[in-house]
């Protein structure tokens, strides 16, 4: 797959846009960074009521909208056990509320865990106005978004094999091979320049390859599910990218990754 003139000028256009509005809404952290997410996995659950409900899918949205609120709200307060059982509880309450609605009761209950659970592990990861939890969340978008990138310059540009070509046809070992390597690297230059903790810069390396993993995981996930759904984007919010879930699929695995590897971290660290 060649470097295509026009999708690099509207992918780059979408990223001046969407790029600052992350970073500043991760740098001011608190209120601001909550509402960010809010917005954020608000928009995601209309995306995926789209996408799974169709001509019902208002009351989808809302019923997930409702849960992973709940759940932000929670893990901002610094309840996230709480946060974890609202999900669940969501979920359940939610897939029966759809049955009843005459809803696919799987697919709303997988929705609100589906992107309710990387939200909040967002903003749990953020920890309000923490620096520490700032270097993390940085540490998550620059894995995600360094592997993302790469994998698509180095598969557009060398091409090769397909990764796996009846889910998403378009992607190559070369791009996979990429996008790992890009975030073993954002993930050592974090840990460099920034207070990790007690991850050291060879472990960020480590840390980083596995959320790159995660990332590509995450995004030949969404493929499946759209190609189950039977659309081609999972919305048309941006211009180059199709619709928000398109664009961080792969955050939502690698969050997944990263806070974990800050769950060791603070226990190593006697935190927890």
């Amino acid at each position: 797959m060649a470097l295509n003139p026009r999708d690099i000028g509207l992918r780059a256009a979408s990223a001046l846009v969407l790029a600052p509005a992350a970073v500043a809404a991760v740098w001011a952290g608190g209120v601001w960074y909550l509402g960010f997410v809010i917005v954020g996995a608000a928009l995601l659950a209309v995306e995926w009521a789209r996408m799974s409900a169709h001509g019902a899918w208002r009351a989808m949205a809302a019923i997930i909208i409702i849960a992973v609120t709940a759940a932000l709200v929670a893990t901002d307060l610094g309840r996230l056990p709480i946060a974890l059982g609202i999900l669940v509880l969501g979920a359940a309450i939610g897939g029966l509320a759809a049955r009843l609605r005459g809803l696919q009761a799987l697919n709303t209950a997988y929705g609100v865990l589906y992107l309710g659970w990387p939200a909040v592990l967002l903003v749990w990861l953020r920890d309000g106005h923490s620096a520490v939890g700032l270097h993390w969340t940085a540490f998550v978008f620059a894995v995600a978004w360094a592997a993302d990138i790469l994998a698509y310059l180095v598969g557009s540009l060398v091409g090769g094999p397909k990764l796996w070509p009846r889910f998403s046809p378009n992607k190559t070992w070369s791009g996979f091979i990429g996008g790992m390597g890009a975030g073993a690297m954002a993930g050592a230059a974090i840990t460099a320049g920034f207070d990790m903790g007690m991850l050291t810069v060879f472990w960020g390396a480590v840390l980083g390859l596995a959320g790159a993993l995660a990332t590509m995981a995450g995004d030949l996930w969404e493929s499946a599910l759209k190609r189950r759904f039977g659309v081609k984007d999972a919305g048309a919010l941006i211009p180059g990218h199709g619709g928000l879930l398109d664009r961080v699929d792969g955050l939502m695995f690698a969050v997944v990754v990263v806070a974990a590897g800050r769950l060791i971290v603070l226990w190593l660290e006697g935190a927890i």
